[in-house]
């Protein structure tokens, strides 16, 4: 396979830079809708009538359930109809939902509408995903993928200081008015901008059975499964970090004033990741980068659960591995997502949907479980990202095979 497609031209209007871009907004819709909530969350509860601290994280897993769920059904309307329409039908209930929650006075109907606003959001993703299939394939996909990465994870840097800062004009509703508001420049974006990059020879009809086919050409793939399952336990783990994450540095550390700031520094270490393996990709291959950043990761969560164990975990080591476990998260994710895409080219949309829905349900499920069992140590979550990183080595070799790990 060659390293760039050429069934699609240069992206209409776009430019390479302005599409890399592009595609990272679509990412980063769901990047604020999550990480922008994580300052508000004490004050949402305090607000609505929810005084368990747990609870209220389930803002944040049920905006995912509706995102990955609802990924099965754009992957195959994109593959029908285009990459245009569903988005930005799905982009519209995303920035509805928002509005609703702006003015909802129910922490459960708040819940509700998280969900539905995950559902319109995973068009993003999907069509995201496979736009850059559309256009992009091997190493140069995931080099394209790992710079759509480290655009996105500007966002992250931002925007828990962004939630703050809007809490202090409106308090927490203004987080949902500054979602509507990114969705509608995004939408705007979309409109005038993007071109179809859907060739009408790559369209599959809407039936059952079409569905079902394309969804069985991506699990009759042992290698892309692989790295999907991956990626479901990896994303598991970072969910666990975003659900304990705010707890861990206000109880256990006492640090909650610097929130942000820490969790800034992580996200720009994932940016850094990103830039990395852009640069790397090329020379040394995605199996190989990603074998060796998923050993980093899995180590660096066994330093933490022996410290934290051995009651020896002080707060610079704890940031400083998990700054390590972000910088090499973004080479994982980069690579297995281009390694699971690779040879579905067919069916770009049905597979980008898969690996989205696996990618977010199970992974929000192992993200809740997690964060749940937080018990005001760090242990929990340590033991979370030892297990899921062996669980994805694992997998990963027994699947995809020793020699396309790590050749």
């Amino acid at each position: 396979m060659t390293d760039t497609t050429s069934h699609v031209p240069v992206v209409g209007k776009l430019g390479r830079t302005e599409f890399i871009v592009l595609v990272a907004s679509l990412v980063a819709v769901n990047a604020f809708a999550i990480d922008i909530m994580l300052p508000g969350l004490q004050q949402i509860g305090a607000s609505l009538g929810e005084s368990d601290p747990n609870r209220r994280q389930l803002v944040i897993p049920a905006y995912l359930l509706g995102f990955g769920l609802l990924q099965l059904v754009f992957g195959p309307l994109s593959d029908r109809f285009g990459r245009r329409g569903p988005l930005l039908v799905g982009l519209s209930v995303y920035c509805v939902a928002a509005l609703c929650a702006f003015f909802t006075s129910s922490f459960n109907a708040l819940v509700a509408l998280r969900f539905i606003q995950g559902s319109g959001a995973a068009a993003s993703a999907v069509i995201a995903t496979a736009l850059v299939r559309d256009v992009f394939a091997g190493n140069q996909m995931a080099r394209i993928m790992s710079l759509v990465f480290t655009v996105l994870m500007l966002s992250p840097i931002l925007a828990p200081s962004l939630g703050q800062g809007l809490m202090t004009v409106m308090d927490w509703r203004g987080l949902f008015g500054f979602m509507a508001g990114w969705g509608v420049i995004v939408i705007a974006w979309v409109w005038w901008r993007l071109p179809e990059t859907l060739q009408p020879e790559h369209q599959r009809p809407l039936s059952v059975g079409a569905v079902i086919e394309g969804f069985g050409i991506v699990f009759a793939n042992r290698v892309s499964l692989a790295y999907i399952i991956g990626m479901a336990a990896l994303f598991g783990a970072l969910m666990g970090f975003l659900n304990s994450s705010q707890q861990i540095y206000r109880d256990v550390f006492g640090v909650e004033a610097m929130f942000p700031l820490f969790f800034a520094g992580g996200a720009a270490c994932s940016a850094l990741g990103g830039m990395v393996n852009a640069q790397l990709v090329n020379r040394y291959g995605m199996r190989l980068l990603s074998w060796l950043a998923l050993m980093v990761f899995g180590a660096a969560a066994l330093a933490i659960l022996a410290a934290a164990l051995l009651q020896a975990l002080p707060l610079w080591l704890f940031f400083g591995l998990s700054a390590l476990q972000f910088l090499v998260f973004s080479m994982i994710l980069s690579n297995f997502g281009a390694l699971a895409m690779e040879p579905l080219g067919e069916v770009a949309g049905t597979a980008a949907s898969t690996q989205g829905f696996l990618q977010m349900v199970p992974g929000a499920a192992i993200g809740i479980l997690i964060g749940q069992m937080f018990d005001g140590t760090v242990v929990p979550l340590a033991i979370g990202h030892v297990a899921m990183a062996a669980l994805t080595a694992g997998c990963v070799t027994l699947m995809a095979g020793r020699a396309r790990v790590a050749g």
